[in-house]
């Protein structure tokens, strides 16, 4: 780590800031460290996946709608050297005191391992060797910024940091970034057990804020959109609502199901499939049929998909006001339509609803033109909000003392997406 190689590869990663650079030097040296003293060796490589907040585009992707995400700075990195065992051997500093192990001779799917880190490194694994790229047995030790329930998808930086070590040790970095996002998410479908889309990976994947439009969900396509929020003077953050997400999977569930029982009566099997007039057409029938929620959900889904469009239209000629009025429209929308910021099991739980508002009160009485919306699936869990910097420590002074020390984290947009570098080339 002393190398000025290691300084450069850092840059490319985390930006120039001398403050940044000087905090992951020290980082990368105990992750260094700590592989030294857990493997008794020195690692040959270093990976970063980084997590990823949803700008926009809130519950399309799985209805082939479009969303915008990006790359955060907070990552998860590991070092790691491949070993001749045919077994993975990951210690992480973060979230067990117990080595994981698995045997790579055995790559089926187990369903003692639902929910769990071996059944995805066994996911990850058993893909790579499907499409025909190599694997090995390696040892990994692995420290995280992307805590888990932090709202930034802790569990898609480790699938891509995962698929990025087989692609940089057995692959020469022939693995694109895409594909890894996928095997990612096959992972947790198949192993893991938890039927996600593939929007978070895809976004730790690629780096950079990125437009996914998922119409063909087996082959989503996307494009990098640039934003330049210092220039703004403007600043992202995440809150943590800190509610709880036990039993939440059925509110999950109903939202796509909702929509596709809509979908059934145009015989479409997704709402893009939908022509959006027809639908505006027909409410009076879909209401005795499908139900009031699933009208306003699709049509949640129609107004999302435009705003997404919207965001890329606004930023492409330097609108930034047109892009925070999109937010807090999808916001909006989130809230009334998509109903998506309180479970409707637990009406006396609405952080994620309380959260905005005190936002929404805080630009008001500052006179702020910011932005803020439910983040990622909702129903708990996190909001992200826009605002100059120059409110940044008094904003969080504010809502902090709602919502605890800790909970309001200033992000950037990394430009980077998934990556490794070699310890000690010259």
């Amino acid at each position: 780590m002393q190398n000025e190689k290691y300084n450069d590869e850092l840059i490319r990663i985390y930006g120039n800031a001398e403050t940044d650079i000087r905090q992951q030097t020290e980082r990368y040296r105990a992750v260094q460290t700590g592989f030294e003293n857990k493997f008794g060796a020195s690692p040959q490589y270093f990976c970063s996946a980084p997590g990823r907040v949803e700008i926009i585009g809130n519950h399309t992707d799985h209805n082939g709608g479009c969303v915008v995400a990006a790359a955060v700075n907070l990552d998860t990195i590991a070092a790691v050297t491949p070993n001749d065992a045919e077994r993975i051997r990951l210690f992480s500093a973060n979230y067990s005191a117990e080595m994981v192990e698995i045997d790579l001779q055995d790559l089926a799917v187990k369903a003692t391992e639902k929910n769990s880190t071996p059944a995805l490194l066994r996911g990850i694994a058993a893909r790579f060797v499907q499409l025909g790229y190599r694997i090995g047995g390696f040892e990994a030790y692995v420290a995280s910024e992307v805590g888990i329930g932090s709202g930034l998808s802790s569990s898609a930086a480790f699938e891509v940091l995962v698929g990025t070590i087989f692609n940089a040790l057995f692959n020469a970095g022939r693995v694109p970034a895409v594909e890894i996002a996928q095997i990612g998410q096959f992972a947790e479908n198949e192993y893991f057990g938890k039927p996600c889309g593939l929007m978070d990976q895809l976004a730790s994947a690629v780096g950079g804020m990125v437009l996914i439009d998922f119409k063909d969900r087996s082959r989503p396509e996307y494009e990098k959109i640039q934003i330049d929020l210092q220039a703004q003077k403007y600043t992202l953050l995440i809150v943590d609502i800190q509610d709880s997400h036990a039993d939440l999977t059925p509110d999950y569930a109903a939202i796509p199901q909702e929509m596709r029982a809509v979908c059934r009566e145009f015989g479409a099997e997704q709402c893009r499939e939908i022509v959006a007039e027809d639908f505006y057409s027909k409410i009076a029938e879909l209401r005795r049929k499908v139900g009031d929620r699933a009208i306003l959900r699709c049509a949640h889904f129609f107004a999302e998909n435009e705003r997404v469009a919207g965001v890329k239209s606004a930023l492409r000629s330097d609108d930034f006001a047109g892009f925070l009025a999109l937010i807090n429209d999808s916001g909006l929308s989130s809230l009334c339509w998509l109903e998506n910021c309180y479970p409707p099991h637990r009406p006396a739980t609405q952080g994620v609803s309380l959260g905005l508002f005190l936002t929404k009160d805080y630009f008001r009485d500052h006179n702020i033109s910011g932005a803020c919306r439910v983040h990622g699936g909702g129903f708990a869990g996190s909001i992200i909000v826009f605002l100059p910097e120059e409110n940044l420590d008094d904003y969080r002074k504010f809502i902090e003392k709602v919502f605890n020390p800790g909970t309001a984290k200033s992000l950037r947009i990394r430009s980077a997406g998934t990556t490794y570098f070699r310890v000690n080339s010259k």
